[in-house]
């Protein structure tokens, strides 16, 4: 967000005092729209990547996303994140709970409730993205529970240091649209939820296949999609910054595409499609962060490089006993990182915000290293300390005999796919094989 990017230069700085354009707010209201899109995109390319038994159950966690995360950020989260006052560098104030203050005065250039409504759009798929490193295995409870706390105690401080003029603001780490506030941010969640939960119990002793590989692709294309909003969106105005990101948001993650799909053929001699779909995502990811600071050509170079890091640590953690069910270590961890890392060394002046290594300010780099650290140790560490704690109160993961059936019937009551005539609810006791039920009491009638 380009705009927050100028923190550090006005303390207690907040985007209050400008008219409303009705221009940047026609466009504001179509990014808002097209940011809240990827998350029913996210669920189709998570959806697909399961086994068909807990699809819905894959597909649910980001959709209730959208209610959970949603909600906590207009009672709570936006106030920590926007707010003056409260802690200032760490955290924002509490003038803005339960939305007070927020209406239709100009923020910027824009009303401000349409800048509270974008912000929010991040703040839910980012607690979505979580989801992809614990699916099949964690109950839907635990884990809305869980993303609600997260995104107060969380998402929201991190957003406050880099957007709401805190301290990586001030420092100077460069964040146009979310590399560490979203995906290094999620990330380092995802990994300590995928440690604390545990493996799947069929993990490394079946192979584990998408189900629906159109959906991922679905999914990928819809993020794409969405992605122009997140980025572009970022700038919160219609104008040439606007523009600048939603050109490198296309020429980015083609470039990952490329390099992806090259690697697919010389490790394999085939070009997948799940390949495919993660190079299009990861390259979106490493883009986020250098999307308005960068030129079109360097964000060529840009995803073009990031694909290799990811494409690495997806080998790599295939052979661990890590079950990041998804991959989103790879894709948003490490993608965020390498993205956050070559704006550092990308970034021009001449294009927006200020120079990186390539043009004679070395020391940006060093800003971004701190600023993916600082958010990926916090991260990480309240979201050990907040599953700790809700373990105590409920149990994270189901029974095994639930699991095994799939979580769709045990935490929805319905299946993805029927073989019958229409969709049907499916209770788990009628889920089971013929063998398993224990037997009628009443003899089945005979045949007339």
């Amino acid at each position: 967000m380009s705009s927050l990017a100028l923190a550090p230069l006005v303390p207690g700085w907040a985007l209050v005092g400008a008219a409303v354009s009705p221009a940047d707010t026609a466009w504001m209201l179509v990014a808002s729209a097209l940011v809240l899109l990827m998350t029913p995109a996210l669920a189709f390319f998570y959806g697909g990547l399961v086994r068909a038994k807990n699809a819905l159950n894959t597909m649910m966690m980001s959709v209730a996303a959208l209610g959970v995360a949603g909600i906590a950020w207009a009672v709570v989260g936006y106030s920590l994140a926007f707010a003056p006052g409260g802690g200032g560098a760490l955290v924002g104030g509490l003038d803005h709970l339960f939305l007070r203050g927020v209406g239709l005065e100009a923020k910027g250039a824009l009303p401000h409730l349409l800048f509270f409504a974008y912000q929010g759009t991040f703040a839910i798929i980012t607690a979505a993205l979580i989801s992809g490193a614990v699916v099949e295995r964690m109950r839907f409870g635990a884990y809305l529970a869980f993303i609600g706390a997260w995104s107060l105690v969380v998402y929201a401080p991190v957003a406050h240091w880099v957007w709401g003029g805190g301290w990586l603001a001030r420092l100077g780490a460069l964040d146009f649209a979310g590399g560490t506030v979203v995906h290094v941010n999620a990330a380092a969640a995802a990994l300590v939820a995928a440690l604390v939960v545990g493996p799947r119990r069929d993990y490394g002793r079946q192979a584990l296949l998408p189900h629906n590989i159109p959906f991922v692709v679905l999914g990928a294309g819809l993020l794409w999609f969405g992605w122009f909003g997140f980025n572009a969106g970022s700038a919160l105005a219609a104008n040439g910054t606007a523009a600048l990101a939603f050109t490198n948001t296309l020429l980015a993650p083609a470039a990952t595409l490329l390099v992806w799909m090259l690697l697919d053929q010389l490790r394999s001699r085939r070009t997948t499609a799940v390949g495919a779909a993660t190079g299009m995502v990861v390259g979106l990811v490493a883009v986020t962060p250098a999307a308005g600071y960068v030129g079109p050509m360097s964000a060529i170079l840009l995803g073009g490089i990031a694909a290799l890091p990811s494409y690495g640590a997806i080998l790599l953690r295939a052979r661990t006993a890590l079950d990041d069910s998804l991959d989103v270590v790879a894709a948003h961890g490490v993608g965020g990182t390498a993205g956050a890392l070559l704006t550092g060394a990308f970034a021009s002046a001449a294009w927006g915000g200020t120079d990186g290594a390539f043009f004679g300010a070395p020391r940006q780099l060093l800003f971004q290293a701190v600023a993916v650290a600082a958010v990926a140790l916090y991260s990480a560490g309240a979201s050990f300390v907040l599953l700790r704690v809700l373990a105590l109160a409920t149990a994270l993961r189901p029974a095994e005999r639930a699991e095994g059936m799939g979580l769709d019937q045990e935490e929805h009551g319905e299946e993805a796919y029927t073989t019958g005539e229409g969709a049907i609810l499916v209770l788990p006791d009628e889920a089971l094989p013929d063998a398993d039920r224990a037997p009628a009491n009443v003899p089945m009638p005979a045949p007339a």
